[in-house]
């Protein structure tokens, strides 16, 4: 059932079918109960509507549930009916905090509009709700992590409460999912971001060299070691270290990162000295660890040692409705860098980038995002073929449906800069019909904001 827009309180059955009656009339979805408690029940800090309640009520009065709903959320608007001679109860409803108050018998349309502007009041109050939590997550410091599909919300979840608590983590993810963004992120939004992020593929360095690259060397350790050289790990002394393609380590290897992390010291090649160390390690890998510990290919208490907060990283094609939104982005930074003009994408192009299976994740769709600054929309009739051949999966007519309707609002608030007032131009719709599209796909204009 569709979310009401009105929640309408009445003892009398026969006022609640006409009120029920007028505003379905007039596009209002409403849900009616006979009392307050029942309907309270309903009513969260998150709901985007309007109360309409009589005064006179048995159980709980129009002033009760005022208070009442007051508590959850003092930005919902509250109307009380109230019958004649009954003006000073709707003063004292006025300085309570009801939001107004009309008298029975009462006019049609003026309660229509009424009910229309306090919704208005109340969607504006939710938008800037909103934007002023986006706002706090944008004023952090470094790379932001964009999509708010319901697996990336996940995700951040999962991340934001240890932000600043100096626990090991885990990412797992396919290859170009995001694993480097999210391990910048989770530092340069931790107490550790004065400090230094310091990055080791494991698979492309070679094995000969990457005890050294990690912890660092004494002059004439080895053959070659002509100076004193300070490895990763020391170098993210306070800092965080991230350790890319962590299958990839040889065993001896995994035994000295032990040492180090249940130590909290490393001990340079050629050197006897011990330099006490305080990092950070985040991991990251596309392989199954416990998979392969099982099998004695990785060892399992370095596994568990890092596996403190384990981060699976859904891949493109499970975060589709991202696509457009990161798209998007995308262009903007390539349209910056290589100084052309960025071009939004129409809805049909945006739907085929939608129907692709991206194997290759976000990095696949920040290379094709380039490509289309540099060569224009022919740069997606050369993904064409690939777009066909990696259709993940069937959908129904309704997804099919859905995902071209969310694709289409996406690009078009992207276009006009999440202007509400352009983009029903673009669309060619009117702006209830947006906001509720927009209240179904899950989307807030001030993603989309300059």
């Amino acid at each position: 059932m569709t979310e009401p827009s009105v929640i309408f309180v009445d003892d009398d059955p026969h006022i609640r079918q006409a009120i029920a009656q007028a505003l379905t009339l007039e596009d209002l979805p409403v849900c009616c109960y006979e009392g307050a408690p029942s309907a309270l029940g309903h009513i969260n800090a998150d709901y985007d509507g309007v109360i309409l309640c009589d005064y006179n009520m048995p159980e709980m009065n129009g002033l009760e549930m005022l208070a009442r709903i007051r508590a959850v959320d003092e930005a919902i608007p509250v109307i009380i009916l109230t019958g004649q001679g009954d003006i000073s109860t709707a003063v004292t409803a006025m300085q309570q905090g009801a939001y107004d108050f009309i008298e029975k018998p009462f006019d049609h349309d003026e309660l229509i509009e009424l009910l229309r502007h306090a919704l208005e009041k109340r969607h504006l109050a939710l938008e800037n709700r909103r934007l002023k939590a986006q706002l706090r997550h944008l004023a952090r410091p470094g790379p932001r992590i964009l999509g708010d599909s319901p697996p990336m919300q996940k995700v951040m979840a999962t991340i934001d409460p240890i932000l600043d608590i100096s626990a090991n983590v885990l990412l797992f993810g396919e290859t170009g999912s995001g694993k480097d963004a999210l391990a910048r992120y989770i530092h340069e939004n931790s107490a550790r971001s004065a400090y230094n992020f310091v990055a080791i593929n494991c698979g492309a360095v070679p094995e000969n060299l990457i005890e050294s690259e990690l912890f660092g060397h004494e002059a004439g350790a080895f053959t070659g070691a002509d100076k004193r050289r300070i490895g990763k790990i020391e170098h993210a002394h306070k800092g965080t270290l991230f350790l890319d393609e962590l299958e990839s380590m040889p065993m001896a290897l995994q035994v000295k990162l032990l040492r180090v992390l249940e130590e909290q010291r490393v001990e340079r090649l050629g050197s006897n000295q011990v330099q006490e160390v305080d990092v950070r390690i985040i991991a990251a890998t596309k392989a199954d660890l416990k998979k392969l510990s099982d099998e004695g290919e990785f060892r399992s208490d370095l596994y568990y040692r890092l596996n403190v907060v384990k981060v699976d990283i859904p891949p493109l094609r499970e975060r589709k409705d991202d696509i457009p939104t990161l798209f998007h982005h995308f262009v903007l930074i390539a349209a910056a860098r290589y100084d052309r003009e960025s071009i939004p994408l129409n809805a049909g192009q945006a739907a085929r980038l939608m129907q692709h299976s991206w194997p290759g994740n976000v990095r696949e769709l920040r290379n094709l995002a380039e490509r289309y600054v540099l060569l224009g929309p022919a740069a997606l009739d050369e993904n064409e073929s690939s777009v066909t051949a990696n259709v993940a999966g069937r959908q129904t007519l309704a997804e099919m449906t859905d995902g071209f309707e969310r694709s289409a609002i996406i690009t078009a608030l992207n276009a006009c800069h999440g202007s509400i007032k352009d983009t029903m131009v673009q669309l060619g719709i009117a702006r209830k019909t947006l906001y509720d599209k927009m209240r179904k796909h899950g989307l807030d204009k001030a993603q989309f904001k300059d």
